[in-house]
């Protein structure tokens, strides 16, 4: 049946994930628990499970599952690491990196979406592992540094000085960098005061835009 969502999170897991190369178990297990579709308005649940980004409203997506697995899964996260998410659209990613970790700190620019993705986060018992903030992505969430990890999920044309301010010795940053018809998602590690910069596959997503952008 169309409406089996259960079903279609387990064919979303071994066909779109395990086929390709998601091999962390904590992130596929999180992908199979958590239904996908409540983050969506209802008239695009049917597709919350396809192979493809999905739109939440106001000009954005919720990405591709494979992508959300693959940037979860850059991260090498450990239970005990905190979470610095930029970008917390419908949730969703949210509440993946919330299975795997303890604490996830997200930042969203649109109040709409951020009280959207609250509310539905807490409906499904996540309120005491997320901390949530409305405010620009560039300037991070200063008072919680340093993270062990941060995710960007959405374009920055160049990485936010103020993200890497914001990284623990040896954190990780996963963020797309660029414009729309030219984007790559990055892996930063930072190692004191050098860091390590890996370039992981080319990548579409909407742009990161600042608090006055979204209100002109």
């Amino acid at each position: 049946m169309l409406w089996d969502f259960e079903k279609r999170r387990k064919e979303m897991v071994e066909y779109q994930l395990r086929l390709r190369d998601i091999t962390d178990e904590r992130v596929l297990a999180a992908m199979e628990k958590i239904p996908r579709h409540l983050f969506l308005p209802v008239e695009f649940w049917l597709r919350a499970y396809d192979d493809a980004p999905v739109p939440i409203g106001e000009g954005q997506t919720m990405s591709q599952p494979y992508m959300v697995a693959f940037m979860t899964q850059a991260l090498r996260l450990k239970k005990e690491d905190k979470v610095l998410e930029i970008g917390t659209g419908s949730g969703y990613q949210t509440a993946v990196l919330a299975e795997i970790v303890d604490k996830v700190y997200t930042v969203e620019v649109r109040p709409y979406l951020a009280a959207r993705a609250k509310e539905i986060l807490e409906e499904l018992g996540y309120a005491l592992k997320i901390i949530f903030r409305i405010s620009n992505g560039h300037w991070g969430y200063e008072e919680a540094a340093p993270y062990d990890a941060i995710l960007v999920t959405a374009a920055a044309p160049n990485i936010p000085p103020a993200l890497i301010d914001q990284l623990a010795d040896g954190g990780k940053l996963v963020i797309p960098v660029g414009w729309p018809e030219h984007q790559i998602l990055y892996r930063i590690t930072k190692q004191g005061s050098t860091l390590k910069k890996e370039e992981l596959l080319g990548c579409i997503f909407v742009p990161m835009v600042s608090k006055e952008e979204v209100e002109s």
